[in-house]
């Protein structure tokens, strides 16, 4: 599967960078319109085999210090464009950047900083780090409005950690033991379909 799994994503991403150019030069645009920041974020996130690259993203927060490493959908940072590529999923594309150069996978567990890394325990870890991460997974599916559950309560943070990452894990380390390509394939009409949704 392996072999398969990266042909698919080589031809797919630089596929959709090429079908998708006008809607980043447009979405680049609306950026520095907005606010004359960079286009892209770059965060540090651990990928296959524990390795950490920079994941890059459209920009959807105001350029500022350091600040929470999960956003509610009520953070003050997020900008007005940044809120519509939030949601809209947009800001995820450049992603397809990642995929090419063979960090990600269009499908694989998502990838997190290496804070959250850490708290994953040993051997969740092991299992969830032997395949690339994905740009979507049945976990980014399910909590695909994530930043709503977290405006809703009083810390963020904790919430992520003690309620929202433990039920992510389980279902990395599920998709691990059960990915197929027609899994694959299932998970990328699954997830077009919440966008369309939402």
């Amino acid at each position: 599967m392996s072999v398969a799994k990266r042909a698919f994503d080589v031809v797919s991403s630089a596929a959709g960078l090429v079908v998708l150019a006008p809607v980043f030069l447009a979405v680049a645009v609306a950026i520095k319109l907005d606010d004359q920041g960079p286009v892209f974020f770059r965060q540090e996130r651990v990928g296959r085999d524990g390795k950490v690259f920079r994941i890059h993203k459209f920009r959807s927060m105001r350029v500022a210090g350091a600040g929470a490493l999960v956003t509610s959908a009520n953070d003050s940072r997020i900008t007005p464009v940044g809120a519509f590529l939030r949601k809209s999923k947009l800001d995820e594309l450049p992603q397809l950047i990642d995929v090419l150069l063979g960090d990600m996978s269009v499908v694989g567990p998502r990838p997190e900083v290496p804070r959250y890394v850490e708290l994953w325990g040993d051997e969740a870890r092991r299992e969830i780090l032997s395949v690339r991460p994905g740009i979507s997974d049945p976990a980014a599916i399910a909590f695909r409005n994530e930043q709503e559950e977290l405006a809703a309560v009083d810390d963020p943070e904790r919430h992520y950690v003690e309620v929202i990452l433990p039920k992510k894990v389980a279902m990395y380390r599920d998709y691990v033991r059960n990915r197929s390509f027609l899994g694959d394939l299932g998970v990328i009409v699954r997830t077009v379909q919440a966008i369309v949704r939402d």
